[in-house]
């Protein structure tokens, strides 16, 4: 018996035999490719996916700096207090000024909490350390997390590589994209990814 693909090839041939020359060749060369991106369309539609990405919702974030800003303004141990509260939205930082280390933490301790009741999870900022700043104020900057650091995207892929689930971790970018033909395999790895501490907030978006 002729292998498969040696039987397609003879019934290409059959079938050249009879078409007038201008109809031959849609049964030539595309015949290869023409398998060639079904194949790739069947492997496409098989496989589901979801993005790991580490983002913070500047609007939330904005709105609890903002609760954290009146409160400290109608406290009364922040009575003509130097405390600022600068978000530098371009460069994904957030300056905290205050009068001294100990003012400095009770400021840190409002924002906390507002950010809390806002959704916004405090692994989002990599806080610098305490500087003297202008007037005998003390100053310390957050860079507030954008996206996935190539080592944390690095260490989330080996990590899912480690768990031996039956997926895929794929580094595009400033997220890692989770690729398997399972939807309970996929849903396995986003649990398994919640119970690890990688040091940052991470979300789980585009499940498709």
């Amino acid at each position: 018996m002729l292998p498969e693909c040696a039987r397609e090839v003879s019934q290409d041939s059959q079938l050249r035999a009879v078409l007038p020359p201008w109809a031959q060749w849609e049964i030539n060369q595309p015949t290869f490719y023409r398998g060639r991106w079904e194949e790739e369309e069947e492997i496409v539609a098989d496989q589901f996916s979801f993005d790991v990405v580490s983002e913070v919702n500047m609007q939330e974030l904005k709105n609890a700096l903002d609760q954290a800003t009146k409160e400290i303004k109608q406290r009364f141990d922040f009575k003509d207090s130097k405390t600022e509260i600068t978000l530098k939205e371009k460069e994904k930082e957030l300056v905290v000024v205050s009068d001294d280390d100990y003012k400095l933490k009770a400021v840190h301790e409002i924002i906390k909490a507002k950010c809390v009741k806002r959704g916004v999870s405090l692994k989002a900022f990599d806080y610098g350390e305490v500087e003297p700043a202008l007037s005998g104020t003390v100053r310390q900057v957050a860079k507030i997390q954008s996206g996935l650091a190539s080592e944390k995207a690095k260490e989330i892929t080996k990590a899912i590589k480690d768990s031996k689930l039956k997926v895929q971790g794929q580094i595009q970018g400033e997220q890692v994209r989770v690729l398997g033909k399972s939807k309970d395999e996929l849903q396995s790895a986003i649990t398994f990814l919640k119970g690890k501490d990688f040091g940052i907030d991470l979300q789980f978006t585009n499940y498709r």
